[in-house]
């Protein structure tokens, strides 16, 4: 049973989190986890107490808390985070559009920062939001850099997640993403979510050459012109580029992965 409550803890603040610009109702989580309506209530309560998670009085929408933050600050991922900030913003404004900062959590892409330009997107993910690594544009150059054994495990994995939330997007679909990620260094690929948007990451390597995160940026169709192309992946080249060099002169916690 304390295993059980651990477990929906653990849904709960994943949902807060990739829900956190706006927050959510009690219904909304309701209608998003399997979960008895008094259980959520309960645990949502017990969470305010703790400083894990806030209410809003007037909206009645709960969000994350201080307490989540405290923590979070010592996490290695936001390490990487506060330096790569000076990078992640001058990518989004000299292309104009939204870039991303993703790391690897297991079988997960995690988006932990991201910076708008001048042409911000309709849809934009969160900070914090989570997906299978085989998804994205970041989540797939990451994956793009590892081992073919580790790539292998990692689809395995993933496979019945994406067959139930992305039905129609296949299994081949990501390895020749993979592919071409190995092949030409970056991965250019539909954002699954939204049509119209397209993605492009590349991986950002420690000292050792081993993927700890991607840079990826996301813009309309229409802007993605070939010239557009072409200078975007040298400013992705040119940045990640920069930002390993600044992290092979910068001491290094644990490893996010």
């Amino acid at each position: 049973m304390q295993l059980q409550s651990v477990q929906r803890v653990a849904v709960l603040l994943r949902l807060l989190a990739a829900n956190n610009r706006t927050g959510l109702r009690l219904v909304d989580c309701l209608r998003a986890i399997d979960m008895e309506r008094s259980t959520c209530h309960r645990l949502l309560q017990s969470l305010i107490a703790e400083r894990m998670v806030m209410q809003d009085q007037d909206s009645k929408r709960y969000f994350l808390g201080m307490a989540i933050y405290e923590m979070g600050v010592a996490v290695p991922a936001l390490h990487l985070r506060d330096i790569c900030q000076p990078y992640l913003t001058s990518v989004a404004v000299r292309t104009g559009d939204t870039a991303f900062l993703t790391v690897r959590s297991q079988f997960d892409g995690v988006c932990i920062d991201r910076k708008e330009g001048s042409f911000p997107i309709a849809y934009v993910q969160e900070a914090g939001r989570r997906r299978p690594l085989t998804v994205g544009a970041g989540s797939l150059a990451i994956l793009s850099a590892l081992d073919d054994e580790e790539i292998t495990r990692i689809c395995a994995e993933n496979r019945a997640r994406i067959q139930k939330k992305y039905p129609l997007y296949t299994q081949d679909q990501a390895l020749c993403r993979i592919a071409q990620g190995k092949r030409l260094g970056y991965v250019f690929t539909d954002v699954l979510e939204r049509a119209g948007i397209k993605a492009m990451g590349m991986v950002v390597r420690d000292a050792r050459g081993r993927p700890m995160a991607a840079i990826s940026l996301s813009a309309l169709n229409t802007r993605w012109t070939d010239r557009k192309q072409a200078e975007v992946i040298d400013i992705l080249k040119e940045t990640t580029a920069a930002f390993e060099e600044e992290l092979a002169r910068t001491p290094q916690p644990p490893s996010v992965f």
